[in-house]
């Protein structure tokens, strides 16, 4: 009878291990690495015991693996001599389906479940008797590590790989996009993805278009040129003489401010070519990353952005670009420009001109924007065709109607989100 309650009391020891490997072993897979990484900054000791078993992740499992099995096997051993030595062979088959049930229950599920949804937690719990085991067992799991090797190399396979640059932004970008449910980052998840997508966005999708460009004909007379950089909400003009694609400069208002000082409110004799600036020119392919560092390099805030043929396509700035990571910035002198107007019933009436980047950042959507740039161009794209006032087309779950054009350039376009289409 004694023998009997000692080998119970070590089977229920063992069953207790085996749930401490279990639990162990999901909770040092799905631990978050970026969490335990902050931690072991702030000081964290289990932190880094937790890092430095991720690291040698192969032997943590290996480790794991070994104590795991060793328990379960010599806990199903333990409970087929018991129950053999009371109802004789026919223990063989109680201690086989009493086993299983009683592992798969106890010492995988339970702990299992409890760890995965408690990752962390568990892991800075475990970090130090998991190091422990590992060290007693680490001749082992070399010898085995060995063999692994082995059979990998007879069958091609390999055995490790380093994760390369675009699985570590896919990770990024997933653990950015995992939390798309919760309100309170909403702002915080936006910068960051804009952060990761400026090496994939290029200058000509955010630039100011030519049209939309405020420059002034360095021909006109001093004191008109004067009267239009006031009246201008931007520091830095683009100055052109002859023709609007012959941008001759580029001027800062403090330095015209100056000069007119300078000459004692004598503003005729102002020669404003004379104080701008050399002009630089940047093609419209150039990512938004390299001309942020650009931008940082030669300490400059404006750029002119052309085509493949030379051709003047428009403006960009260092705001520009900050735009795209922390949304629109706007100050006292700003222009107030609208562009979307939302309506009753989910539906928003939107301008030809706005950006599909815009759109898709400020309401959460998935346009494509890898074919247009702004939403009047996506319309075309899609169509085909120069739609009509009042046409109506779906594509990527999106209904767009036409509400106003002039002459062939779609002025006015009303949206309805896939969560409100009729």
């Amino acid at each position: 009878m004694e023998a009997m309650s000692l080998s119970l009391a070590i089977i229920l020891g063992l069953l207790v291990l085996s749930a401490f490997f279990s639990g162990s072993e999901t909770a040092l897979t799905a631990v978050s690495r970026p969490y335990m990484h902050q931690l072991e900054q702030d000081g964290s000791r289990r932190a880094r015991r937790v890092n430095h078993l991720i690291a040698t992740r192969d032997r943590l499992i290996g480790a794991l693996l070994v104590g795991n099995n060793l328990v379960n096997i010599l806990a199903s051993s333990l409970a087929t001599g018991a129950l053999v030595t009371m109802f004789g062979e026919a223990g063989i088959a109680y201690a086989t389906a009493g086993m299983t049930v009683i592992v798969v229950l106890f010492g995988e599920v339970l702990p299992k479940t409890y760890a995965i949804y408690n990752a962390n937690k568990v892991a800075l719990m475990v970090a130090i008797p998991v190091t422990g085991l590992v060290t007693i067992l680490s001749p082992v799991v070399r010898g085995l590590e060995v063999v692994t090797r082995l059979i990998f190399r007879m069958f091609g396979a390999k055995y490790a790989t380093d994760a390369s640059i675009e699985t570590a932004m896919m990770e990024l970008r997933g653990a950015i996009e995992v939390h798309t449910t919760q309100e309170a980052v909403q702002d915080e998840r936006r910068m960051l993805r804009s952060i990761l997508e400026l090496d994939d966005v290029e200058v000509g999708e955010v630039m100011t278009h030519r049209r939309k460009a405020f420059t002034i004909d360095a021909g006109l007379p001093p004191a008109e040129i004067v009267d239009l950089i006031l009246k201008s909400p931007y520091t830095r003009i683009p100055l052109w003489r002859g023709e609007p694609d012959n941008i001759i400069g580029v001027v800062h208002a403090k330095d015209v401010l100056r000069a007119v000082r300078a000459l004692d409110g004598d503003v005729a004799q102002l020669d404003v070519g004379e104080l701008a600036g050399t002009p630089w020119f940047i093609p419209d392919s150039t990512t938004l990353l390299e001309q942020l560092r650009a931008f940082r390099e030669r300490r400059e805030h404006f750029a002119l952005v052309v085509d493949e043929y030379g051709a003047l396509m428009g403006v960009v700035t260092l705001e520009d670009i900050l735009e795209e990571i922390v949304g629109d910035i706007t100050d006292e002198h700003d222009v107030a420009v609208a562009g979307v107007h939302p309506q009753e019933g989910g539906d928003y009436v939107v301008d030809g001109g706005v950006t599909i980047r815009d759109l898709n950042r400020e309401f959460e959507w998935r346009l494509p924007d890898e074919d247009a740039n702004t939403i009047a161009g996506l319309l075309l794209h899609e169509s085909r065709q120069i739609p009509n006032v009042g046409q109506v087309f779906r594509f990527h779950g999106f209904r767009f109607e036409v509400l106003r054009k002039n002459r062939n350039q779609i002025a006015s376009i009303r949206i309805t989100p896939p969560n409100s289409a009729p």
